[in-house]
């Protein structure tokens, strides 16, 4: 007897088993439905059921796999060794120029300020008449202590010495890089240890 042809609800001939629909991947954006057999009980309500897959893995060797690492130690130093090779005589010379500069105004300011916080407290006055006592009341004797530590002859003397340093640690230095550069071609250099926190 010829089998009956599947009819339009999509049942099976004469004689012929029903075969359930196969599963169809779920469209993008949508989970994959759960199915159950007949007889299967289900999960309570609000549990999360994924498809099937591989185990997963102990709490045990899932906790040790999550594990932090050992911390990083906290205030590592990092060094680096550098040297010296040489130094650059005209960035020497414009460094100890303007160092010696700011040297001679100190030296400058600084006797000013001492020169009339002794005359003010009367230091000259009576030096100079302590002087006078010594060598003679008479004019043609004494001696004027004024004609030598005046303000104008200090601050001229001061002002000469500040000049005369300038010119001498700006040579000085100059020459002291020329004479550094010819030592490091031979040493190889001043070796400095950097050091950086992070």
């Amino acid at each position: 007897m010829p089998p009956v042809a599947a009819g339009p609800g999509g049942g099976g001939g004469y004689g012929s088993a029903s075969q359930p629909p196969a599963q169809q991947p779920a469209p993008a954006g949508f989970s994959t439905p759960t199915t159950y057999t007949k007889g299967q009980p289900t999960p309570p309500r609000g549990t999360r059921t994924g498809p099937p897959g591989p185990a997963a893995p102990a709490a045990g060797a899932g906790a040790a796999a999550r594990r932090p690492g050992p911390a990083a130690p906290v205030g590592r130093v990092r060094k680096a060794r550098l040297r010296v090779t040489k130094a650059d005589p005209w960035s020497v010379m414009k460094v100890s120029f303007l160092l010696s500069l700011a040297v001679g105004v100190v030296v400058i300011v600084a006797t000013a300020v001492l020169w009339m916080t002794l005359d003010a407290l009367g230091v000259f006055d009576s030096l100079a008449s302590t002087l006078k006592e010594v060598t003679g009341n008479d004019s043609t004797g004494s001696v004027d202590l004024m004609d030598y530590v005046g303000f104008g002859k200090v601050m001229m003397f001061t002002t000469l010495i500040a000049v005369v340093d300038v010119v001498l640690m700006t040579a000085l230095a100059t020459l002291s890089a020329f004479i550094y550069n010819t030592a490091a071609g031979f040493t190889g250099g001043i070796e400095l240890t950097l050091a950086e926190e992070d």
